[in-house]
């Protein structure tokens, strides 16, 4: 289309805002260009990260991304699980999320390279910053990938999939990987785009083009259809998308309640939602971990809510917001998950405190009697870290004491290590796998690699 100079204007004035273009398409009134939204994933990005690395960075020359391999992690740790995967290891059957045993099994010579967190963040810092060059508004949607509300700068450019494939060169001679672009007007269809084939291309999924390239895919490519979605879909006839958008929106509330009518709004291509630049705040914060060895004593399960305490703690003050909810999560050897909690008296983000009422939970929660696996800490019902505390003349918690005793920790560590201060209790363990300090997130092994020891060819 032909932009006004009006137009121009208008972008200059609000290209820091969600900018809709009005231009004159006619001698009488006034019309609203279509958005145009770009959503852009990185193929297989852990492994394709891992690869260009140890190419453009260790002097390596096998590509992981041409021959069977995975992303997974210590089994030994009891963290082996994988993460990412090869083209030509989707052949045998492998995908993310399935253990690195059975990974193994099924193909023996899968090339297996460990995790590398740091790594991941700089590549995505990187990936982001190219995506910025183009337009300011972009939602980070995961490490991976993101969309890109491309309708107030498509005055600048010739057309949408030009602007696309330029994206998608100079991030692969650029960066060393490669991504796959949708484009639509909203921003389901733009990531169901971008899945229509990979690696490496571009796609636009336009409401003209539904009936074309989304309905005669099955159910199970549908965004927000899981497994029991569609086994539900499969009982009432349904197989495609195509089916499911012409089927009756009442019949499938029906058996399907709120479900079923966002799945039938998703299959005609119906999203209201925005592109939104600043991610909404966190309504909650929360750690978990799996133990290196099952937890049969109450003792140690005391000593692993104290680190998941630390870390959920240092991360409410890094954001200056206190909690007012606390609960305690477990998995039993068995798998079996149970969870409590409770709300608190006071709001806070103490360690300690946070800690002592986590051990009251789990008391509660755990008989004892079977072994667990894995912990978690979550709390909820966030408020201002500079909101009043309500004083207790019969409390016998000194919780400034504790607030100054936080803050002096997170200045050392912030400025030392994380390592650099750590409480008594972790200092002398015995056993091969101690407990971490700061248990939670990403664990110690996958932040890092040493890649001295390992043999990049």
């Amino acid at each position: 289309p032909l932009y006004s100079s009006a137009a121009s204007d208008v972008y200059k004035r609000q290209k820091n805002k969600c900018s809709i273009i009005i231009l004159s398409t006619e001698k009488e009134g006034m019309g609203v260009i279509k958005k145009t939204i770009f959503h852009i994933d990185v193929n297989s990005a852990f492994l394709s990260w891992e690869a260009a690395y140890r190419i453009h960075h260790l002097g390596g020359s096998l590509d992981l991304r041409l021959i069977p391999s995975a992303i997974g992690g210590s089994t030994e740790m009891r963290h082996g699980i994988i993460l990412a995967k090869s083209t030509p290891a989707k052949k045998y059957g492998i995908t993310t999320g399935m253990t690195t045993v059975e990974a193994m099994q099924k193909c023996p010579g899968l090339y297996l390279a460990p995790p590398n967190y740091s790594l991941y963040q700089r590549c995505s810092k990187a990936f982001l910053s190219i995506l910025r060059e183009y337009t300011p508004d972009v939602e980070v949607y995961s490490i991976d990938e993101a969309f890109l509300d491309m309708t107030g700068v498509m005055h600048l450019y010739r057309n949408a999939v030009d602007v696309a494939d330029e994206i998608r060169e100079r991030i692969r001679e650029e960066l060393g990987f490669t991504v796959n672009v949708g484009i639509s007007e909203n921003k389901l269809l733009a990531k169901m785009a971008g899945e229509l084939r990979k690696p490496d291309y571009t796609h636009t999924l336009f409401s003209e083009e539904i009936p074309e390239k989304l309905w005669p895919l099955p159910v199970r490519e549908l965004f927000f259809c899981g497994r029991a979605s569609e086994e539900k879909l499969k009982k009432l006839g349904i197989d495609t998308i195509g089916q499911l958008a012409n089927a009756s929106p009442d019949l499938l509330r029906m058996h399907m309640k709120s479900q079923g009518q966002i799945l039938w709004g998703y299959a005609n291509g119906i999203d209201t939602s925005e592109v939104i630049k600043q991610p909404p705040k966190q309504k909650g914060y929360g750690n978990s971990t799996t133990a290196p060895y099952d937890i049969c004593d109450m003792d140690t399960a005391r000593m692993i809510l104290l680190a998941l305490a630390e870390t959920v703690g240092t991360r409410l003050r890094k954001d200056k917001v206190k909690a007012g909810v606390l609960s305690v999560s477990i998995c039993t050897s068995g798998l079996k998950r149970m969870g409590h909690q409770r709300v608190l008296r006071d709001e806070t983000n103490i360690t300690v405190e946070l800690y002592r009422e986590s051990c009251r939970l789990l008391e509660e929660l755990w008989d004892g009697k079977t072994s667990i696996r894995q912990f978690g800490i979550h709390t909820s019902r966030l408020c201002d870290a500079a909101s009043f505390r309500q004083l207790d003349f019969f409390a016998d918690f000194d919780y400034v004491k504790y607030e100054n005793l936080d803050k002096t920790v997170d200045t050392i560590r912030g400025r030392y290590g994380m390592d650099s201060v750590k409480r008594a209790v972790f200092l002398c363990q015995s056993g091969i796998r101690p407990i971490d300090h700061m248990e939670g997130g990403i664990s110690r092994e996958k932040r890092t690699v040493d890649y001295t020891k390992l043999n990049v060819i």
